[in-house]
């Protein structure tokens, strides 16, 4: 493990404190990921002062969680939490202590964290504090609930989902009575806002180990707040086409896709409605006709549920509606694909089939993936060549149109719709020439008649 070296900012607050005759601490998420060599996110300060004793300390301090005892100290552009040694007070809604009381006892405050590996200490001065095993546990990479876990996850139900988090973003393993308490516990979740959990799972999927979503459905935690999961896990698919069932082809095709956020999203959402969809003909072999419908619309509802911003949802609902789009490696057929899906998301669409592939059986795989990859370099060549395939992109728009005469509002955007139809066609025709002539012949057409 990595020596530990602390920025010089945190060192300098620390040293400040205990100058001043506090005790002080790094703790927490940095002291962990400093001792796996991995850059912390953000560093965490405990100590035995009173917040109004740090406020006192320090020129710059905003009052962050004044009610919970942390203060954060600001040094140049950087803010630094900074929270007084604390006792958590009885639980009551599976979320928030009634109470917070401080003490002066670092293992107190200690002991009220949910990990072993967030529960270690570390000042220059008193060296490194380990009470719980957190560093022994590090080395055996698994998850462990500082104490008792059913007394952990009771405090916190969130806490049960973070277990896996932790477990996927570090690889690790959870330790068999912290698995207990999680599925015991498991429907306390149901009381934890729909944007706490929401996070967690971004930060789950998005890991290097998004598989562990299926540890996740093994405790019962899934149903608690994606109960659609479940019904994939459970749900077969008697095909050549695929070797695993539902949930696992899931699993297994967020691996083969980068770690993006709306990628990861999106195929986790993407066979949704499989399911509901489902038809087996007389051979015995199932089929999933237009289950991308099915799909569509229940990742609008989980992705509504779980309160994800709207950008967020216009992008994978999009994707996800258009999965299972195939076309032949035409030009023609790539410009109309484009024009449906967006020039936008049209290169994650690619990423989205691929993965889809990947994690199917091998029946006839080399022949989709080739057919993805000729996709790929005609989408670059009409790239690179400028082709039109959006409205907007046309050589006229709606001005040019009212000009020569063509009634305003509804007509308009159809004459707009027929003269990108052409130019889909034909990339050339593209010219503005060309298409005020092709609207005037259309025109001079109807009064003739």
């Amino acid at each position: 493990m990595k020596k530990f070296i602390l920025p010089k900012e945190v060192h300098n607050i620390i040293e400040k404190l205990e100058v001043a005759g506090y005790e002080a601490y790094a703790v927490g998420g940095c002291v962990r990921d400093t001792l796996l060599g991995r850059e912390p996110e953000d560093w965490d300060i405990t100590t035995q002062a009173m917040p109004e004793q740090v406020k006192s300390l320090f020129p710059r301090t905003v009052d962050t969680g004044i009610e919970h005892g942390t203060v954060t100290v600001l040094v140049g552009g950087q803010g630094f939490e900074v929270t007084t040694y604390r006792i958590d007070g009885e639980y009551e809604d599976a979320r928030h202590p009634t109470s917070v009381a401080y003490t002066r006892n670092l293992e107190e405050d200690l002991k009220r964290r949910d990990f072993t590996i967030n529960a270690m200490a570390y000042s220059e001065s008193r060296g490194f504090v380990d009470l719980f095993g957190g560093r022994d546990d590090l080395e055996k990479k698994v998850i462990r609930c500082v104490g008792d876990a059913g007394e952990r996850f009771s405090e916190d139900a969130l806490r049960i989902l973070r277990g896996v988090r932790f477990a996927a973003q570090l690889g690790f393993g959870i330790a068999p009575e912290t698995k207990a308490g999680m599925s015991a516990l498991a429907e306390n979740l149901k009381k934890i806002s729909a944007e706490r959990i929401r996070v967690e799972l971004v930060k789950l999927i998005t890991s290097d180990h998004p598989e562990m979503l299926e540890e996740a459905y093994q405790l019962g935690i899934t149903k608690e707040f994606l109960p659609e999961f479940d019904i994939l896990m459970k749900t077969e698919q008697e095909t050549p086409h695929h070797r695993y069932n539902v949930g696992i082809h899931t699993l297994v095709s967020m691996e083969k896709i980068p770690n993006d956020k709306v990628l990861r999203l999106t195929m986790l959402l993407h066979d949704m409605g499989k399911p509901q969809y489902k038809t087996i003909d007389e051979a015995g072999r199932a089929h999933f006709k237009k289950h991308a419908l099915g799909s569509e619309e229940l990742a609008k509802n989980i992705l509504r549920r779980l309160k994800f911003d709207n950008e967020t949802r216009r992008q994978v609902v999009k994707l996800v509606c258009y999965h299972d789009y195939r076309m032949p490696a035409t030009p023609k057929a790539v410009r109309r694909a484009v024009n449906k899906i967006g020039k936008d998301l049209f290169p994650l669409y690619l990423q989205v089939r691929r993965a889809d592939t990947l994690a199917q059986s091998e029946y006839r795989q080399k022949e989709k993936l080739e057919n993805i990859q000729a996709i790929r370099e005609i989408f670059q060549e009409i790239e690179e060549r400028g082709e039109c395939t959006e409205i907007q992109e046309l050589a006229v728009n709606g001005r040019d149109l009212l000009a020569l005469g063509v009634p305003p509002g509804k007509t308009i955007g159809e004459e707009l719709a027929r003269l990108l139809d052409l130019v889909i066609e034909n990339p050339e025709l593209n010219r503005k020439e060309h298409l005020l002539k092709e609207v005037k012949l259309l025109y001079n057409e109807e009064d003739k008649n």
